[in-house]
């Protein structure tokens, strides 16, 4: 009897781990299911090709970054045809250059800054986004590689950057560009520090013509921020951005920041900015900060195409670039760009 009774106290003990341990685990993905429901349908998929809509890795410190790392460094081919080439870029880091053939000269051309939350990532992820570009729009585009974060604070990325727009500039006759042609974009972070450049560039009197600002982090002041309502939670999440700009800045967010071009949405007097793009989804945890600079710019009388896709996340378009709603998003980017130096 006691063997008996002493093997169905194993039984239940053993249940109730089993409970303890299957039970948060069903909360979390009820609630993973809940977050999801708000995604557009053409955007969710399975774990296995996107397995940041189920597991959401936030970058909290040096042992995640260095696993973000690992899984960011793919290099994407570039489109047929059109020439690649890599440059130093005097006071900054290096830059690739991709041309297609027949271009026009002199044309226009885009300056390109890659993502990652200015803490991972390098240009040659954007082969193909750059090379198309430079083939569809008869332009010649250069993506520049920066210093990353926590390594490098500010200014030293946003240096490299800048350096970059001058070095496109001071090389403009031998590339065959217009300097009055230049657009400067990029994506995320690289759409945060293109903001910062272009505001430089207008301070210092460098021409820029446009600025594509494709769901661009701006505001370091997002991470003060508790309640995003719902926003945020896939892609590029709030503990991802509190550790990234804690990086990029050497110090945690604040409410007040004193160093101009450290965050672009702080900047006080944005008239005389050139045209922008902003595109954003209405799931992503920019979505907030990149609505506010967007009618800043369009209060101060600069002209601004705002792009809001409904139920799209941060990066969504990277993810799933063959949905027709994300080839729409991406093409009216593109549209706007070649309008302005096309």
């Amino acid at each position: 009897m006691s063997t008996s009774r002493g093997a169905a106290a194993g039984v239940l003990g053993a249940a109730a781990v089993a409970a303890s341990v299957v039970a948060p685990v069903m909360a979390l993905v009820a609630r993973r299911h809940h977050t999801l429901s708000a995604v557009a349908p053409e955007l969710r998929t399975s774990a296995l090709r996107t397995p940041a809509l189920w597991l959401p890795r936030p970058i909290i410190g040096k042992l995640s970054l260095a696993f973000a790392r690992r899984l960011s460094g793919g290099t994407t081919r570039p489109a047929e045809g059109v020439a690649v080439t890599r440059h130093a870029v005097p006071g900054g880091q290096d830059a690739f250059v991709y041309e297609s053939p027949g271009r026009p000269r002199p044309g226009g051309a885009l300056l390109w800054i890659h993502g990652g939350g200015t803490i991972l990532g390098h240009p040659e992820s954007d082969h193909e986004l750059c090379s198309r570009i430079a083939r569809d729009l008869g332009i010649l585009v250069v993506s520049a590689r920066y210093r990353l974060a926590p390594e490098h604070p500010f200014p030293a990325g946003f240096d490299d950057c800048f350096a970059a727009l001058r070095w496109l500039h001071d090389a403009a006759p031998a590339l065959g560009v217009d300097g009055a042609r230049v657009a400067v974009g990029g994506a995320s972070a690289g759409g945060g520090l293109a903001a910062s450049v272009v505001q430089k560039a207008h301070d210092q009197g460098l021409p820029v013509a446009f600025q594509l600002l494709l769901y661009p982090m701006l505001d370091d002041r997002t991470a003060l921020v508790r309640d995003h309502r719902g926003r945020g939670r896939i892609g590029w999440t709030a503990r991802s951005n509190t550790y990234a700009w804690s990086c990029y800045l050497g110090r945690g967010p604040r409410v007040a920041e004193p160093r101009p071009y450290a965050a672009a949405g702080r900047r006080e007097d944005p008239r005389g900015l050139p045209p922008a793009w902003i595109g954003v989804g209405d799931l992503d945890l920019f979505h907030s900060e990149n609505l506010r600079y967007a009618g800043r710019l369009g209060a101060a009388g600069v002209p601004v195409d705002l792009v809001v896709e409904p139920g799209m996340y941060h990066g969504a378009d990277f993810d799933h670039a063959a949905v027709p709603s994300m080839r729409a998003f991406r093409q009216s980017m593109i549209d706007a760009l070649a309008a302005a130096v096309g």
